[in-house]
């Protein structure tokens, strides 16, 4: 009992630092009552600062990516009980956000500058629009499974895991993956377009199409009717045409 009271704690430890890294990084991001956010005075050369907030993505992607396949966790839970894979992916990823938030460099300059209060009104509108697209996306498919709370309660109760059925939350049928929309939204709707910001909103975009392929990839593996419903329905851009026959999706790998 007193395993399962320490992976359940762990699951719930692991959680709050991801809630609270999710909030400043809405801050960090739209440079709102944060210490260190996105821009500010560079304090190093402008190669330097690319090098430095380059490495941080990477660093940041890799780790990602490589602790969502299911090589990883097959291996990682030859160590560590199955009940606390999903925390363990969900800690070390706040960790890594959160040391890109520490390291981070402004680099100066600025891309675009919105100044009509209109423009800016939708463009912050956007930001708002993109961070609660996010939240919402994972509760449409089962919010506490995906960042591991469901897998520690399970343990504690003695009950067995049972994988999320596929099935059709609402936003998953326009397209498949919603949450990246939100995570676009957020990122690139900014009144202020600095080049800190715009290698931030680059590099991320470019990260979450390579991530779509080989979530998908390993989607259709664990679920044979997402071939289907990935014919049926677009990405990440709706069409102006409903499909007859959706599909389902199955849940997101974050």
């Amino acid at each position: 009992m007193l395993k399962r009271i320490l992976v359940f704690g762990y699951g719930v430890t692991c959680y709050a630092i991801f809630f609270a890294t999710f909030l400043y990084a809405i801050g960090f991001v739209g440079n709102l009552f944060v210490p260190r956010a996105i821009d500010g005075i560079p304090a190093v050369p402008l190669w330097q600062a690319l090098l430095v907030n380059l490495g941080l993505l990477g660093l940041f992607a890799v780790q990602h990516s490589v602790m969502a396949r299911p090589v990883f966790k097959r291996w990682i839970t030859r160590y560590i009980p199955k009940a606390a894979e999903r925390s363990t992916y969900v800690l070390i990823s706040s960790l890594a956000l959160i040391v890109l938030f520490a390291n981070w460099e402004p680099m100066g300059g600025v891309i675009w500058q919105v100044t009509d209060p209109v423009g800016q009104a939708l463009l912050y509108g956007g930001f708002a629009f993109g961070w609660g697209l996010v939240l919402l996306a994972t509760f449409l498919i089962n919010h506490f499974d995906l960042f591991g709370l469901r897998q520690a309660w399970l343990y504690l109760i003695g009950r067995p895991y049972t994988a999320l059925a596929f099935k059709t939350p609402a936003l998953y049928r326009v397209v498949r993956h919603p949450l990246y929309v939100g995570w676009l939204f957020a990122f690139w709707a900014t009144p202020v377009m600095t080049v800190a910001h715009l290698v931030f909103a680059v590099m991320t975009t470019a990260y979450i199409l390579i991530a779509i392929r080989l979530e998908e990839r390993d989607l259709m593996d664990a679920h044979p009717e997402y071939a289907g419903y990935r014919r049926r329905v677009p990405m990440l851009v709706p069409r102006l045409r409903k499909s007859r026959n959706p599909g389902n999706p199955a849940a997101e790998t974050v």
